[in-house]
């Protein structure tokens, strides 16, 4: 039998009364009441209530006993008093009536209470993180982690997938991040990277002949934390098929994904067939290429109104002529809202870096009017044909931005969102998942002035590879795909380019000559002489599926041992300094310039 425990603390109840059992864990939280001393005990899998009377030897030891102090509880399970009882608790009809106690480790007064689900600063719960996962809500929210990827694992072998491994200390890519770079002590002064994503392994898997891959795969990047990204590392769903066109790759995500949110959340699938949106369609009706589909509000185009002889809106008249748009928002049944809502939208926008949003409301009296700051300068056949193209009803209201289309395309993206949660409208208690379709192959770079990859440069380009027009790279579109769930980008994919001749080419475009293709991507760019497959694939990121799964904003909640802002570990103080024989062993020399 263990020593330590006969039970967990989540597994006794009314019929296992009058048994003598052993129960190690956590001193959770005591009540002292006297001539009784009631203590929780919390181990991994729950929590058990036991109690000690006065006159026993052991209950002056529990009452100087700090919590978090490790405990291993002897004794009898008894029946609690009718009115005692914790139905919230597994274990709340029974508790045990202490024989005796060991305690196994006793802890110190504690930097943050374990008891209790408030917040504490980031700083706090970060260094003492092993405190923070004890809680009941961070716990677990770990162990739907293990879970979700243990499921996934489960799916992905049953959809015929094989999971290998590839490599951590690779070559560095030009593209995407920065890297993470690991010193050679062999090879003095060159480099490894930690890999940005398995990206070229997993198309060489494909080269070499297995037909569908996957990994729960680590990646490294050197880049800015966010709210939804950890900085140094994260964890995606790796996977690349054979033979595969796009709806392959949706076929086999949808499912996993229908089969994965339905196992783990009550929360309805808004649709089980997830939309397919185009890129371009996505920038025009929601301002983003991540578009959160509970929120039903769309983003009108209404630019032609303003070259309208009738309308009288001088400001947004002369934007347009000198080449801005026009694009605006309606909301349903909002006559009656004060003026206050209306302004409060329009101080958000300016505190957004925008102009402000101009707005009003169509009412009808004996014709249709414009009832706000700007209403006055329409008149009703403008108003008509407003009413037309945002599908607008009498007691709806619009907000109007006018400038680039960028930056309209940003302010007004946000302003859906916010004008959607200050009137309710996002539905939370759904997910709604889509993919975003038809990514151009290139952008025009403001800053360089040069053509760049939108998005992934081994993607193939869409349509008769013999007839693509080279000299407008920027009419070309590719197989490229993101996978959206909530507003929250789950994953870029692609179907890629397995011919070597159009790699080139592609690349060419921009700005790369053949040698640095040869150079950069000579383990993909040979393979690809020696006879590759059409192939596919696709990257969702655990993290973030976790973090939809468990309802938190923020990937530190559902990450066990995080990394700060300022990519720091602050419970292990990484990074930290290294001797100088460890840095002479690898042919570095320090060379830091202070402010």
């Amino acid at each position: 039998m263990n020593k330590y425990r006969t039970h967990n603390c989540l597994e006794l109840s009314e019929k296992d009364i009058n048994k003598s059992v052993h129960l190690s864990g956590w001193l959770h939280r005591k009540r002292d009441h006297g001539n009784l001393l009631f203590i929780d005990l919390r181990d991994h899998y729950g929590m058990t209530q036991c109690v000690i009377e006065n006159k026993n030897n052991f209950f002056p030891i529990l009452e100087k006993t700090k919590p978090e102090s490790v405990l291993k509880i002897s004794g009898k399970v008894v029946k609690r008093s009718v009115g005692t009882e914790n139905l919230d608790l597994k274990t709340g009809k029974i508790e045990i009536s202490i024989q005796s106690v060991e305690i196994l480790s006793n802890a110190k007064e504690l930097p943050m209470p374990v008891f209790g689900e408030q917040d504490y600063p980031e700083e706090i719960r970060l260094k003492y993180r092993y405190l923070d996962l004890r809680r009941e809500e961070m716990h677990k929210n770990i162990i739907l982690r293990s879970k979700v990827i243990s499921f996934i694992r489960t799916e992905m072998l049953k959809l015929g997938f094989l999971e290998y491994q590839t490599p951590i200390l690779t070559s560095s890519s030009p593209e995407g991040a920065r890297d993470f770079l690991v010193p050679s002590r062999l090879n003095p002064g060159k480099f490894y990277a930690l890999p940005q994503a398995p990206q070229q392994f997993k198309q060489l898997i494909m080269v070499s002949g297995f037909d569908k891959y996957f990994q729960i795969a680590p990646c490294f990047r050197d880049e800015d934390a966010r709210a939804d990204r950890s900085p140094g590392e994260f964890y995606q769903l790796d996977l690349e098929m054979s033979f595969v066109e796009q709806e392959d790759v949706f076929n086999v995500v949808e499912k996993l994904m229908v089969n994965l949110f339905k196992n783990f959340s009550t929360k309805k699938l808004m649709k089980e067939n997830f939309p397919r949106i185009t890129y371009y369609d996505a920038m025009r009706n929601y301002g983003t290429d991540k578009p959160d589909l509970r929120n039903p509000l769309i983003i009108h185009d209404i630019t032609n109104i303003f070259k309208r002889d009738e309308v009288k809106f001088d400001i947004f008249k002369k934007l347009v002529k000198s080449g801005s748009i026009v694009r605006a928002i309606v909301t349903k049944k909002t006559k009656d809202k004060p003026r206050s809502f209306f302004d409060n939208i329009d101080k958000w926008a300016k505190e957004e870096g925008a102009s402000g949003l101009a707005y009003f409301t169509f009412e009808q009296d004996k014709e249709i009017k414009g009832k706000g700051p700007v209403g006055k300068f329409f008149a009703e056949e403008s108003l008509k044909e407003i009413m037309k193209i945002c599908k607008a009803e009498i007691g709806d209201s619009i907000f109007m931005a006018c400038g680039k289309q960028k930056d309209i395309e940003k302010i007004l993206s946000l302003a859906r969102d916010k004008i959607a949660k200050d009137l309710d409208l996002v539905k939370k208690d759904q997910f709604a998942f889509c993919w975003i379709v038809d990514y151009p192959m290139y952008e025009f770079d403001e800053n360089s002035k040069k053509i760049i990859f939108s998005h992934n440069p081994f993607s193939m380009p869409q349509g008769n590879i013999k007839d693509l027009n080279f000299d407008e790279p920027l009419n070309i579109k590719a197989y490229q795909y993101d996978i959206v769930c909530n507003g929250v980008e789950l994953s870029s994919g692609a179907i890629r380019n397995h011919i070597p001749e159009l790699m080139y080419k592609l690349f060419s475009i921009a700005g790369y000559s053949e040698n640095d293709v040869n150079e950069k991507f000579s383990g993909m760019i040979n393979a690809f002489n020696y006879g590759a497959p059409p192939h596919g694939g696709i990257a969702p990121g655990i993290d973030r599926i976790v973090m939809l799964l468990a309802g938190k904003e923020n990937i530190r909640e559902i990450t066990l041992f995080p990394m700060n802002q300022n990519a720091q570990d602050l419970m292990m103080q990484a990074p930290s300094e290294v001797n100088e024989d460890q840095l002479k062993e690898l042919s570095i020399k320090k060379n830091i310039k202070k402010n």
